[in-house]
């Protein structure tokens, strides 16, 4: 059960990564940075798309890595 639990825990761990890496930055450059903060001064814009599918599979794989952290951390003792 431990070595399951463990398995799992690296495969989120992977795939965390790749995802976070996959997403696109706040800023792009000078004239991102500039943009950005205006926008998120006047008005928000929803992610669309791509970056959206990806922030909710970020989500679901932190929380996934956090339960699998402590269901290990647990069977340890």
């Amino acid at each position: 059960m431990h070595a399951l639990f463990v398995t799992l825990l690296v495969i989120v761990s992977i795939g965390l990564i790749v995802v976070v890496l996959l997403q696109s930055g706040k800023s792009a450059g000078l004239s991102g940075a500039i943009s950005g903060g205006a926008e998120s001064l006047f008005g928000k814009q929803k992610a669309r798309g791509l970056d959206l599918i990806l922030h909710r599979i970020t989500i679901v794989l932190a929380v996934l890595f956090i339960l699998l952290a402590v269901a290990v951390a647990y069977l340890q003792i």
